[in-house]
């Protein structure tokens, strides 16, 4: 029997220093066969070059994420499609977990959850690695990156309008209309490379997020879970439900703490701004 083809979309972005660990772990699936496009957005340093040794389907489109996903997933010829970011690594089996649990027939598939853990170099990357830990099989905070691309087509892809949180609306506007079990879950780890990760740049990237938010909160079916979402008594709640695990190392518990409240400061902060930011 003949296997279905699978296409994998990166965006990038200036991504020179990851970008070659992700396109080989790539490469190196159990799964065959495969298509890789890679989507870069005008970057300056050598990304396109790195890519182009793994890949012929290179493409230039911006300006953000969303809209570089959506350009790959119209070149792509696969029936499914898997997006992943040029600082993540594939675990070997990813792929063909992911396509045995959207084949399915009970319950239908239409996307499927990887898990995610973290890594990086520094205390505040070991606080982040931590935090996933902590949150692993959260249902509202993991969001699937496969999908059937019939599926991906029929509700237009990701809201191009939609920066950061664009993970989440996707699958639930797929919820909204084919149900909970619509997103399966496999057990192969994403893994994601934090680098030399510092509390001035999480926090930056948390507040640019959060000033684009309207395009997330105005829809219907994000609602209820940005009620969750957006809660910092519901994240320590989460936190504080694995005492062992959380002040295994009190140290690096007590940090990370101190990074999530951080980080919300600061999405609040960018949230606030928007608001009373003069439309254009």
């Amino acid at each position: 029997m003949k296997k279905i083809l699978v296409s994998i979309i990166v965006p990038t972005y200036n991504s020179e220093e990851f970008i070659a660990a992700c396109l080989k772990s790539i490469t190196s699936q159990t799964y065959k066969p495969l298509e890789l496009i890679v989507v870069d957005n005008n970057s300056y340093d050598k990304t396109k070059q790195i890519a182009k040794r793994f890949t012929r389907f290179v493409y230039n489109r911006g300006p953000e994420r969303s809209a570089q996903r959506n350009y790959g997933a119209k070149k792509a010829h696969g029936e499914y499609v898997l997006f992943i970011d040029s600082d993540m690594v594939l675990t070997k089996n990813v792929v063909r977990d992911c396509v045995r649990e959207i084949s399915r027939k009970r319950p239908k598939r239409f996307a499927v959850t990887i898990p995610e853990e973290s890594f990086g170099v520094g205390f505040w990357a070991r606080a982040k690695r931590l935090e996933r830990q902590l949150l692993l099989g959260v249902d509202w905070l993991e969001a699937p990156r496969f999908f059937s691309k019939k599926t991906f087509l029929e509700f237009k892809g990701y809201d191009e309008n939609n920066t950061g949180t664009e993970d989440y609306d996707l699958p639930q506007r797929i919820k909204t209309k084919y149900g909970e079990e619509a997103i399966g879950r496999i057990a192969a780890f994403i893994r994601h490379n934090e680098g030399k990760l510092s509390l001035l740049k999480t926090m930056k990237k948390k507040f640019y997020y959060a000033s684009h938010l309207d395009a997330y909160t105005q829809k219907a079916e994000n609602k209820k879970y940005y009620s969750r979402q957006a809660s910092l008594l519901a994240r320590y709640k989460l936190f504080f439900s694995k005492p062992g695990q959380l002040f295994s190392d009190p140290v690096l518990g007590i940090g990370m703490l101190f990074l999530k409240t951080a980080e919300f400061g600061a999405g609040g902060l960018g949230l606030l701004l928007a608001k009373i930011r003069p439309k254009k």
